[in-house]
């Protein structure tokens, strides 16, 4: 989600609500802390999912295509993971007794997610069937580490798809026509799942489609598992609503989520993904893209009515951009899906205001699309070079942040600071030190100013019944993946 998806998401939006669609606001649009992140690895100018959202939640650089793991984990080096491994924001939020939780409309074991809960030499190793045989009986998979280990055994609420990496390919009783499940260990980690909430004594549910997810009375429950498709989820724009296969949108999963992670007095921490935009890019589908950005602006809209900026931060953001351009002479109004106002001044053919570097859109030779309709959902972009799928951009990605010390989201900052900041903002993990000693401070200025405020007034000034702790006069500085705050 670089800024050239938000730019065409946000025209989009407002189009689809009968304007021009440039004027119009997205709901993070409206946030008053905007930053720029750096999304390179230790090994690549352009980031991959799993090191980009590695440093995105354990505040550490890796190396391309790992998962929670610092310089010392290697790509597919088993052992390397074993001393390598770092702690994710859902550790320090758990240390702190506060609740945990993922909704993604990926499997829950793709990249982003994993990053919270796993460590793995490999993105790919999602279920044991992915594991390299030598590397089976050392190193877990990233849906047994999920279901077994900490922190993902702990997490309070995991919804999206990816079925397949909990069911053995011998169990024909849970698969649907073509659902073959991928484990080999003959293990159904749903079922383990839920025999170890049940031996814990702890409230919970499993759902598989939207039917069940709208029956549950999120009041008596603490922990809730909702596996909604076989592989990914679909696409917003190809999303059932009803049946069997129904699935819920991405604002419903994060509306349940706050319903049941709010049932913990100490708060908690949500990490809220829609993934299918990467997928969309990826193949120069830009409308499944756009409407999937605008799925994660409603789920945003939900968030903010359900929490209030005086004691929740919201932070957007992406792990990393696409080689996804916005050009062209297009008349103001253009349908941003649509063709350029001017065709082409030296083939005379008409191109998309959107368009890809690089990706599957690529053609030998350009064709007429003046005919074309390219506002429909299967269209996709014409490419500069050809590949299978696009690739990734290596530009600054934008960081988006709304309430409580949402300010020290300022300037270009590398993409580990941004869990050093949710450290310090919500007085958890490595930055705990440094949010407590800024708390007692503004508590003991305060009281300073309480105290001479009645020596002046002698006894007579009112003070407000409650007091918002003001904001620090200083903000943070970024420095060789340390965190200064003065």
């Amino acid at each position: 989600m670089g800024i050239t998806t938000v730019t065409a998401a946000r025209i989009l939006k407002g189009q689809q609500l009968g304007l021009s669609g440039e004027e119009h606001q997205l709901s993070f649009d409206d946030f008053p802390n905007i930053a720029l992140s750096k999304t390179y690895t230790i090994d690549s100018q352009v980031g991959d999912s799993g090191a980009c959202a590695t440093a995105l939640l354990n505040g550490v650089k890796a190396r391309y295509e790992t998962i929670g793991l610092d310089e010392n984990g290697f790509y597919e080096d088993c052992h390397s993971s074993f001393n390598s491994r770092v702690k994710s924001i859902a550790d320090w939020a758990l240390e702190e007794g506060k609740a945990t939780g993922i909704v993604t409309t990926t499997r829950v074991t793709h990249a982003t997610p994993a990053a919270l809960y796993a460590h793995s030499a490999s993105r790919y190793w999602e279920s044991d069937d992915k594991l390299p045989p030598n590397a089976r009986t050392q190193c877990k998979d990233i849906a047994r580490q999920l279901v077994e280990e900490y922190p993902g055994r702990d997490l309070n609420v995991i919804l999206g798809g990816g079925r397949r990496h909990f069911i053995s390919a011998m169990d024909w009783s849970t698969q649907r026509p073509n659902e073959f499940g991928r484990r080999l260990d003959n293990r159904n980690l749903i079922d383990n799942w839920l025999r170890d909430k049940k031996d814990r004594d702890l409230k919970a549910s499993y759902v598989k489609n939207k039917l069940e997810f709208d029956s549950l009375n999120t009041t008596h429950i603490d922990y809730l598992l909702g596996l909604f498709s076989h592989n990914h989820m679909a696409h917003e724009v190809d999303r059932e609503t009803d049946g069997p296969t129904g699935e819920p949108s991405l604002a419903e999963m994060t509306t349940k989520a706050i319903e049941v992670l709010r049932h913990n007095p100490n708060g908690y921490f949500l990490l809220v993904e829609s993934g299918r935009i990467d997928h969309a890019h990826h193949l120069n589908n830009a409308k499944r893209a756009l409407v999937d950005t605008l799925a994660l602006d409603e789920a945003i809209q939900a968030a903010i009515k359900l929490t209030h900026p005086s004691n929740t931060l919201l932070v957007v953001t992406a792990d990393h951009s696409h080689v996804f351009t916005f050009g062209g002479s297009p008349k103001r109004g253009n349908h941003i899906l649509g063709t350029d106002s001017k065709p082409s001044d030296v083939d005379s053919l008409h191109y998309t205001t959107l368009l890809y570097a690089n990706g599957p859109g690529y053609t030998r030779k350009r064709i007429n699309i003046s005919t074309v309709d390219t506002t429909i959902n299967d269209y996709i972009q014409e490419s500069a070079v050809p590949r299978r799928w696009d690739t990734h951009g290596g530009e600054d990605v934008p960081v988006y942040a709304q309430g409580v010390n949402g300010h020290v989201f300022r300037g270009v900052v590398e993409q580990t600071f941004i869990p050093y900041a949710i450290s310090y903002a919500a007085c958890m993990g490595p930055f705990k030190w440094l949010c407590e000693k800024q708390l007692n401070r503004q508590q003991q200025q305060h009281l300073n100013n309480n105290n001479n405020c009645h020596k002046q007034c002698h006894n007579q000034c009112l003070m407000p019944s409650s007091q918002q702790i003001p904001k620090p006069k200083s903000s943070p500085s970024y420095r060789n993946n340390n965190f200064y705050i003065t």
